[in-house]
């Protein structure tokens, strides 16, 4: 009786012991979370093809893995690059005309005053306007470091994964405890559930993003090709995302006097713009990976505030886990339960 007792208090001792470390370790590595995730969703995503080449045709581990990294380099570089090029030049134009910016805000308050009889701009809220243009290029530099720390540590990760995937799987289904089959249904949701919003939001975002450039050009909005890859962007964030976008279009076209440019634009972003989102959601995530659209936004809400960018793949994951979790643990032990 009293080696059982004593392998108890050992037992959990250890448990407490990991639980700290765990604690601790995540604690000192949270900057580089992001970098965890992304290296885990490329690999999630590449694995099939990189062990289709490595073992069935026998190619080079670590060459392989180099040719992937550098086909995810050209492949972010490259979009990336272009979306920097894209907004520097209007930034620099935006500091080098501060002025005229809080001109068009000012219009702009007015117009809504006249709309809703509140004054949004106040002297108080311009100041704070100005003090955001001005501390842009620190925030922007700081966060450039870390989005390349995180790049690097994506890389490094990435390639570790690939070189040593199959061990690196191996184990981590000995160490979680559950059934085998219930091990396999949790590695089937997570293949699933990444593939479906690594592949299927950015997708999303894209067919907004071209929908909403043809609004701006039809209804005449200067640079029209920016605001729309803007646009793009703030569709990650479901259901009033692109509206961030599009309402500050339509009121600068209506304070600009271009009333009817500004009414058509305000209809085609409800109906078609505002819409788009939705229906590509119920479709295209269903299809790739059976994702409930309610998940997805909720997930999206939970994932962006404790992961950051990834935490459009990794909340509705979230989400998701709890739910078979749950359906797990019935499984497990809900025959004991009932003896």
């Amino acid at each position: 009786m009293m080696p059982t007792f004593n392998n108890q208090i050992r037992q959990i001792g250890l448990l407490i012991i990991l639980t700290a470390l765990a604690f601790l370790l995540l604690f000192e590595l949270y900057g580089f979370l992001p970098g965890f995730l992304g290296a885990l969703t490329l690999y999630i995503l590449s694995r099939q093809w990189y062990f289709s080449l490595t073992i069935r045709k026998h190619w080079n581990k670590s060459g392989t893995a180099l040719l992937f990294m550098l086909a995810f380099l050209v492949g972010v570089g490259l979009p990336a690059s272009f979306a920097i090029h894209l907004i520097s030049s209007k930034v620099s134009v935006l500091f080098d005309n501060s002025e005229q910016v809080i001109v068009v805000f000012k219009a702009a308050s007015v117009q809504i005053k006249q709309w809703t009889g509140f004054d949004i701009v106040t002297d108080q809220s311009l100041g704070e306007i100005q003090k955001l243009i001005t501390n842009f290029i620190p925030s922007f530099l700081n966060s450039s470091a870390s989005v390349a720390g995180n790049l690097l540590m994506i890389l490094f990760l990435f390639f570790f994964m690939l070189t040593n995937g199959t061990e690196m799987e191996r184990k981590i289904s000995g160490i979680i405890p559950l059934k085998e089959e219930n091990v396999e249904v949790l590695a089937i949701e997570t293949k699933n559930m990444i593939r479906a919003n690594a592949l299927g939001i950015p997708l999303i975002s894209i067919i907004q993003g071209l929908f909403a450039i043809f609004g701006y050009w039809v209804f005449g909005v200067q640079d029209f090709v920016l605001w729309g890859f803007i646009t793009a962007i703030f569709a990650f964030f479901p259901v009033v995302g692109t509206a961030f976008i599009w309402i500050p279009l339509i009121i600068y076209l209506y304070t600009s006097g271009e009333s009817g440019r500004a009414i058509g634009l305000a209809i085609y972003s409800i109906v078609v713009t505002g819409n788009v989102d939705y229906l590509a959601r119920v479709t295209l995530l269903q299809k790739i990976g059976n994702v409930h659209p309610v998940i997805a936004v909720l997930g999206l809400i939970v994932g962006l505030k404790l992961f950051g960018f990834w935490g459009f793949i990794f909340g509705p994951l979230m989400i998701s886990y709890f739910l078979l979790l749950a359906r797990i643990y019935a499984s497990e032990f809900g025959s004991l339960n009932k003896r």
